[in-house]
């Protein structure tokens, strides 16, 4: 299915990688389906940008019946089944030297990665699915981390999390295949700029881009692009994989 033929379902949809990949998707014409659980006013915000082909919605991803009434919701307002969804939801802080340490990191912050990243991931997929099955085609994009190959920044919990979601990545490619469905990853490390790495001195930047082949930080336009491509025609043959994004700091 082409790009321009798909209803696409982004969760954590309003800001960073989530809205880039928002405007990647509407550029080549897919109606596009803004997630959002606690930024309202930029998600509708980048509705309107993006006209009649976008809509916002509200749902908390570890809400297994907010996540079935949102994609109700979205396949009423468009007239039929999504055919992609892009996991990218997210509750986290990236604070640096202020990070939980491991000899007294509480579970519970394990726990609030595991259920926002799993459990987020596993409702949307499983809510999505029947959709897909029935139209033979589907593609789900996981958003995950280089850290878990990398871990310049020991973020436990959120690394934790996102290695995880590779290995669901990986297990749903293998159980949704025969219904046409592809289950990927993209993983991206320090992007430039978004909310999360806005507080981020040019120093580091600079010192990222220069461990790079490419000598460039990645932006997340460039990131998005990434996603399209697993959204594409041309990953048809493509699951079960996971695409690091970060100008070459980790070749994996």
């Amino acid at each position: 299915m082409e790009i321009r033929d798909q209803i696409v379902l982004i969760t954590g949809g309003a800001r960073g990688v989530g809205a880039a990949a928002a405007r990647a998707f509407a550029g080549q014409g897919a109606r596009v389906v803004i997630n959002w659980r606690a930024s309202g006013e930029q998600a509708e915000a980048l509705a309107d940008e993006l006209g009649e082909r976008a809509i916002a919605l509200q749902a908390d991803v570890t809400d297994r019946a907010a996540v079935e009434a949102m994609v109700a919701q979205a396949q009423a307002h468009f007239g039929g089944p999504i055919s992609t969804v892009v996991n990218n939801a997210l509750d986290y802080s990236f604070n640096g030297d202020a990070r939980a340490q491991m000899a007294d990191i509480p579970w519970e912050d394990m726990e609030r990665q595991f259920s926002t990243v799993i459990r987020g991931a596993l409702n949307v997929i499983q809510a999505a699915a029947p959709g897909m099955s029935a139209q033979k085609f589907g593609r789900v994009v996981n958003i995950g981390t280089n850290l878990f190959q990398n871990p310049v920044v020991p973020y436990h919990d959120y690394t934790a999390a996102k290695a995880a979601l590779l290995s669901l990545t990986r297990t749903a490619a293998g159980d949704l295949g025969p219904s046409g469905i592809t289950v990927n990853m993209v993983s991206g490390g320090l992007l430039r700029t978004t909310d999360a790495s806005a507080a981020t001195p040019d120093a580091v930047f600079d010192l990222i881009a220069g461990m790079t082949p490419l000598r460039s930080v990645t932006t997340p336009q460039e990131f998005a692009d990434a996603v399209l491509f697993f959204a594409s025609p041309w990953s048809r043959a493509v699951t079960g994989q996971n695409l690091v994004v970060d100008g070459g700091l980790v070749r994996d």
